[in-house]
């Protein structure tokens, strides 16, 4: 976070956060997606909340629409305020393409200086043997593996509550099952979905997020939260230094809540962290 001498009223006590590189409360933050983002809205981003941004995921495979030069400029300007880049789940559409296509896939996202390759299976249904392979694979080209697991299938793209109850839920045991395999094959880190949790659904299924936290901990999940209520719900039950995934418009609310300076009426003045 930003040294006591760096902000604006130093004198006021915040929480205790760790600095980056974190390994607990980190926060990833949707790059552009459901609008445009350049490197001058980026630059004013990090400029003003650059400390508390760990990650930066690209929605949707949107830089695969842009210039290859905007998207190093966008990645260059993440790593020069310590931020990690994350390509979002867009290996999904690649996997239809083919094994060919999959290995272009990565090396481009090399060669673009990518850090995390998102390996995600909303839309489409993937063995968990293929998935450990697409682990390793990413993992040999010198990039971090990112799989994300959840209980609803056909899960992205803002589908509705009444289509995914068509489609039905997973056993919640079965991506604790996944997230152990993946981790144990070295994987960086494991997004939780949000659809079928507290997403697009009639009620929370907060059981499902109380078993994955209670098997894996806190330290190498992270989970979806591009919700206002929902990430206050995380950080009022599992605290400020649970991994979170919001949208770029949130961090700031989000950063408060975690310091503990400011909230909503059930969260202000009750968020604390206890160090020695």
């Amino acid at each position: 976070m930003a040294e006591p001498d760096e902000r604006a009223l130093p004198f006021l006590r915040v929480n205790d956060r760790q600095s980056k590189p974190r390994q607990r409360g980190v926060t990833e933050i949707r790059g552009p997606y459901y609008t445009p983002m350049g490197k001058r809205y980026l630059q004013d981003l990090l400029e003003t909340m650059g400390a508390y941004v760990d990650g930066f995921k690209f929605g949707g495979g949107s830089f695969a629409l842009m210039p290859g030069r905007v998207v190093k400029e966008l990645i260059e300007l993440c790593h020069a305020h310590d931020v990690l880049v994350s390509t979002g789940g867009f290996i999904e559409h690649v996997l239809t393409q083919g094994p060919d296509a999959v290995d272009r896939y990565i090396r481009a996202c090399k060669e673009l200086g990518f850090d995390i390759v998102e390996i995600s299976s909303g839309f489409i249904s993937l063995p968990t043997d293929d998935w450990l392979r697409l682990v390793e694979k990413v993992q040999a080209a010198g990039l971090r593996a990112k799989p994300e697991v959840g209980i609803q299938f056909g899960a992205g793209g803002a589908s509705t509550a009444a289509e995914l109850e068509v489609e039905g839920t997973r056993d919640p045991g079965w991506p604790i099952i996944q997230a152990r395999r993946f981790l144990d094959a070295g994987a960086y880190m494991v997004m939780i979905e949000s659809e079928g949790i507290t997403e697009n659904v009639q009620t929370w299924r907060t059981d499902v997020v109380a078993g994955i936290v209670g098997a894996l901990g806190l330290e190498q999940v992270m989970f979806e939260a591009a919700d206002s209520e929902v990430f206050g719900w995380y950080v009022k039950n599992y605290g400020p230094e649970v991994n979170l995934f919001v949208d770029h418009s949130q961090i700031v609310e989000l950063e408060s809540l975690r310091s503990g300076i400011w909230g909503t009426k059930s969260l202000w003045g009750r968020i604390f962290t206890y160090k020695r």
